[in-house]
């Protein structure tokens, strides 16, 4: 065979070869098509569930045509004709930025969640369901005025037309998408189910209740007393003597932060530069993704311009300020909940003991509906104090039935309150709408215009009958262990611009023993408010940068409390040398807890433990969990061992040397294993960060990607310091701390200053989603004003 033959026969080789190569790019081109189609899709659908900021939309709901201006920092400014149009614009924003949250919220206090969620969430359902909370929502639609039902209607017509329209548009947020339902209709009584939620976030104490009930069975009384809860002698409180002003388990149970704290504090114009006051307020609660707030500013033509924050799912502004007064909240903390032993009829499980007669208890059918399961027949019963939860209250519910009795599980008129105070021009007219403001008891701090600064623990709080001070269960059958009405309005305490030119909150204890009403037997560690005291006591001449400056401030002085009594105690004691190193660079501390230093890392790990130490082989894990004193008692045993008093704690640990010296050797060791050898390059921050998870981004990494699209941050503070950074101590996530963060100077009310964390919008894509996440951290503020406000213009149009 020739060239010319060999090479004619070897071209259809060639060409096959060729061909399979186009085949393999043609076949790797429509598969590469498909995916930019796929994701172009995705993207596309994904996109329009953005929150929309322009343009125009109709809503035939309205009488007139509302503006909504966004700003740069995603804060709506709402400005209608009428207040109608106005909250119905509101739920219709609300929904928009929120709905998302705002569906989960109704759930979780309603107890749905099983519907959407599945059997994991059942438990947590049936506790909600046994408390009521929804129930408790429904007797307080009942009571509320004629006006303030309106309100609440208007807004969830503005709820529900968005949700029409989404639905229409198949533009609801991805997260229904992926959870696969969508939202029913809002009702009022859905917004007035998130506020008794926002009751139970900030108002328990019943688990503590339960937890003394367990020591004084399982141990001798004088140990069991020593963990009760007691706040520290010789501290300060927020009214002094000469201030008083009595005229002007649960093993399934959802357990609040024991600490829902906050602070917040005014400032007199004689301490201040501009000669006006200065009032300061960031709120502790949990942190995640969506904030729990949502800043708004709304103003309608009949004189209402207020602006601040509110909880998604619910009309007006809960705190902020308008163009004449401020106000802010830190939680009071009273014993609203007490827990009653109940003697039930052996004849009939139906029927309690009370003064020698048998009482028929309430039987409440809750069905309970799961997802891809069957329905579960679930009863609540409720006594004459309120819903048996000994199911919740691990072992010292075991054996004995335990009804709890809430003051928020009476009708209550919060809303109403909020619609005055946000149209309030002084502190007699807020003062007047606080009367309405019953549950969760809060500490307001109040400054105006026209110079007053004033306080008032407000709220329903019980009185005891002597001798019975909350710290244990009642005999539920005696009539003299029932609650003897509420502390009069008039005689709550109350300040009003008090000579010392400031009044602080930090939720430490609030009235000297010579007030004549018992309010808690829990109240926070002194040492926020203390460092607060500190700061506004020595200073002059301050400016709201001052008061945020404080706010962000990482002063721990429980380190300075206990390292020099550590170091005291341990003086004469041999340590290894990466103990003695350790110990070095404590007395080397300023005190200061910053995310670029070993000290707090070495310093809270130790206080960890030295509870785990004393607690660990004698308290059951499941009741630990009760113990939300856990620190402040810690700390009183500390005390008390190292001034000679003496603890029967510490010493069946081998006395108060040989807890330190243990705990700092475990401590070491830890740390050692996570962090190397070298003490000096231990950072606070590589254990101590914040990222905002969001609720769905634990179902998987994939997920996770998208929703938490950004690396958790170093940060400093601590629990106890200004800068309130509480953690989970396993991981070290900052899990809890200022919510949202707000300063105001009175001279200019047309401008406050904000934090927002970690931003304004539940949507991942959202230029407002975390853009607030590092601000958070830093202390980079926001200025928003009442006037000239600039940002993309939206029309919500009648026709």
């Amino acid at each position: 065979m020739g060239e010319r033959q060999r090479e004619q026969v070897s071209q259809p080789k060639k060409k096959r070869r060729i061909s399979k190569k186009k085949i393999f790019l043609g076949g790797l081109s429509s598969v590469f098509l498909l995916l930019l189609i796929a994701v172009l899709f995705v993207n596309g659908y994904i996109n329009k569930s953005l929150p929309q900021t322009e343009g125009t939309i109709e809503l035939p709901v309205l009488e007139n045509e509302v503006t909504i201006i966004t700003d740069e920092d995603g804060v709506p400014h709402i400005k209608a004709d009428n207040a109608r149009d106005m909250y119905i614009a509101q739920g219709y924003i609300q929904a928009d930025r929120r709905m998302f949250q705002m569906e989960l919220s109704r759930r979780q206090a309603s107890g749905t969640l099983s519907e959407v969620v599945g059997e994991d969430a059942l438990n947590q359902d049936k506790y909600f369901r046994t408390l009521g909370l929804r129930r408790a929502a429904e007797k307080s639609y009942e009571v509320y005025s004629e006006e303030s039902v309106e309100v609440l209607e208007w807004f969830a017509s503005g709820v529900n037309a968005y949700m029409e329209e989404a639905k229409a548009n198949n533009s609801l947020p991805v997260e229904f998408t992926l959870m696969g339902f969508e939202p029913e209709a809002w009702t009022p009584v859905d917004s007035l189910t998130i506020g008794k939620y926002m009751a139970f976030d900030l108002g328990g104490h019943w688990q503590q209740q339960a937890f003394n009930y367990y020591l004084l069975d399982n141990y001798e009384e004088e140990k069991a007393y020593e963990l009760f809860p007691a706040y520290p002698v010789n501290k300060p409180t927020i009214i002094q003597e000469d201030e008083i002003d009595i005229a002007a388990s649960f093993e399934h149970a959802v357990i609040p932060h024991p600490f829902n704290g906050s602070n917040n504090w005014v400032v007199s114009g004689d301490k201040t530069a501009s000669g006006m006051p200065l009032l300061a307020d960031d709120p502790h609660l949990g942190l995640a993704t969506p904030s729990i707030w949502l800043q708004m500013h709304l103003e309608s033509a009949d004189g209402l311009n207020v602006s601040g924050v509110i909880f998604a799912g619910v009309p007006g502004i809960i705190l902020g300020h308008n163009d004449q007064i401020a106000w802010g909240v830190t939680n009071t903390g009273p014993d609203v909940q007490q827990l009653y032993i109940e003697q039930r009829n052996p004849d009939n499980p139906d029927e309690f003991l009370f003064e020698d007669e048998w009482e028929e208890a309430t039987i409440i059918e809750e069905p309970i509906q799961v997802k891809d399961g069957e329905t579960v027949d679930y009863e609540v019963v409720e006594t004459r104090h309120g819903p048996i939860v000994s199911e919740f209250a691990s072992e010292s519910g075991k054996d004995t039935v335990l009804s709890l009795r809430w003051t928020a599980l009476d009708a209550s008129t919060e809303l109403e309150a909020i619609m005055e105070m946000n149209r309030a021009t002084n502190w007699e007219e807020f003062e007047q709408g606080l009367e309405k403001f019953l549950v969760p008891a809060q500490n307001f701090v109040f400054a105006s215009d026209d110079g007053t600064i004033a306080y008032k623990a407000n709220g329903k709080i019980p009185i005891y009958e002597e001798g019975h001070d909350a710290l244990l269960p009642l005999n539920g059958w005696e009539a003299d262990n029932e609650w003897q009405g509420y502390i009069p309005y008039d005689e709550l305490p109350t300040v009003v611009n008090p000579e010392k030119g400031f009044i602080a909150t930090a939720n430490n204890q609030i009235t000297p023993d010579s007030y004549p009403y018992h309010i808690s037997n829990v109240w926070a560690q002194p040492y926020r408010y203390e460092r607060i005291a500190e700061v506004l006591e020595t200073g002059d001449n301050f400016t709201a940068e001052d008061m945020q400056d404080l706010q962000m401030d990482q002063t721990d002085l429980r380190a300075r409390e206990f390292v020099p009594i550590f170091q005291e105690v341990l003086a004469e004691t041999e340590f290894t040398e990466q103990e003695q190193g350790a110990m070095e660079l404590l007395s080397d501390w300023d005190f200061l807890a910053d995310k670029d230093i070993p000290q707090p890392l070495i310093f809270e790990h130790w206080m960890q433990e030295i509870q785990n130490t004393i607690y660990r082989q004698e308290i059951p894990h499941a009741m630990r969990n009760l113990f939300s004193v856990q620190s402040q008692a810690t700390e009183n045993v500390l005390r008390n061992a190292a001034s000679g008093e003496g603890s029967q704690w510490m010493e069946a640990k081998g006395g108060m040397e040989a807890v330190l010296k243990d705990s700092l050797e475990d401590t070491l060791e830890k740390l050692t294993e996570s962090y190397g050898d070298d003490l000096s390059g231990w950072k606070w921050g590589d254990y101590h960060q914040v990222q905002f998870h969001h609720p769905l981004s634990s179902v998987s990494p994939f997920l996770a990607f998208f929703f938490n699209n950004e690396d958790a941050i170093p940060v400093g503070g601590s629990g106890v310091t200004p800068m309130a950074t509480s953690y989970e101590s396993e991981t070290g996530e900052v899990d809890h701390g200022a919510s949202w963060r707000f300063v105001i100077d009175t001279s200019d009310m047309q401008s406050g200053y904000h934090i927002v964390g970690p931003g304004q919008d539940e949507h991942f894509r959202s230029d407002w989603y975390h853009d607030q996440m590092s601000d958070w951290v830093e202390g980079n503020y926001h200025e928003t004003r009442l006037d000239e406000t600039e940002g993309r213009e939206l029309v919500l149009e009648p026709n």
